[in-house]
């Protein structure tokens, strides 16, 4: 029971990212960047990510790599470099300049990144082997929800919002609406798009899973899970995050897992495919490990 909820505290470390906007150079008026905390398993909540309160803008428990995400809209996978870039990490705090949106910070932490962290990097491709979600031959057995009149313009690509957990488990807000709960052996998903479902499954999988499935609505629905493949997906997500876990939780790992998940998706009208993609990357050049002085 320690082990997992350990694994539960860890499993908030790698949230959706930005989408990328076009905009011209802009900068935080005030920046301070700190070492993280390291997560403590006896801490009763952990709550991580981005939070805008007014001008106000608080990054915590950050990676490098998770603000390279977040700053050129792409998925952790698509980010290369050197292992530090996950397992180190920070709490941002910055302040936005007057007249300043939400959408304009992947933009600024550009600046940030370049100004602080002095990154270098470089745009490759490569061919990785994924998890494609697509609807199974038998057609889709959830209904689509209405559209939302009331939740205005949605940017293009993932919008990190905030994230929370427990040794009850982890939840995590997108915006609108949208979001989901991972625990107690259930994946729960309220006004949820496949793309942002797919990304999300992408955390607890060893392989990125991408959305092919060709659907824009949005939808509610939930998995039931065994409690092995549910220890195992919190496995695969602390591990990807660079937490050290003791060597009896990865033992339990390599002891294979069942297919509680395909069932779970077959019941939807869902399934993954193991394919390859062509994948667009950020490799990493050159970054600090210590950013220069606040």
């Amino acid at each position: 029971m320690r082990i997992i909820h350990s694994i539960l505290l860890a499993t908030f470390v790698s949230l959706a990212a930005f989408g990328q906007t076009a905009a011209p150079r802009l900068e935080f008026e005030v920046v301070s960047i700190k070492p993280a905390e390291p997560i403590n398993a006896g801490d009763p909540q952990i709550n991580i990510g981005l939070h805008i309160d007014g001008a106000q803008v608080r990054l915590g428990y950050r990676s490098l790599q998770d603000l390279i995400r977040q700053a050129y809209g792409v998925k952790a996978h698509q980010v290369e470099g050197p292992d530090w870039i996950v397992s180190q990490r920070f709490d941002i705090s910055a302040k936005l300049p007057a007249g300043a949106t939400a959408l304009q910070v992947p933009e600024m932490l550009k600046s940030l990144l370049a100004d602080r962290f002095q990154l270098t990097t470089h745009r490759g491709s490569k061919e990785l082997p994924v998890l494609a979600l697509v609807v199974a031959k038998g057609g889709l057995r959830m209904k689509e929800l209405p559209p939302d009149p009331e939740a205005g313009d949605v940017p293009k690509g993932n919008v990190d919002v905030a994230a929370s957990g427990s040794a009850q488990g982890v939840s995590m807000s997108m915006g609108n609406g949208a979001s989901y709960t991972f625990g107690n052996n259930r994946f729960d998903v309220k006004k949820m798009t496949m793309a942002f479902f797919a990304d999300s499954l992408s955390r607890y999988e060893a392989d990125p899973v991408l959305d092919m499935t060709g659907l824009s609505g949005a939808y509610d629905f939930g998995l039931e899970l065994t409690p092995e493949d549910y220890r195992a997906m919190l496995i695969r997500t602390a591990l990807a995050a660079g937490v050290q876990l003791p060597p009896e939780a990865v033992r339990l790992l390599d002891a294979g897992v069942g297919d509680s998940l395909a069932a779970g998706l077959a019941n939807l009208g869902l399934k993954l495919e193991r394919r390859k993609a062509a994948t667009e990357m950020i490799v990493v050049d050159k970054a600090l490990k210590t950013p220069t002085e606040n």
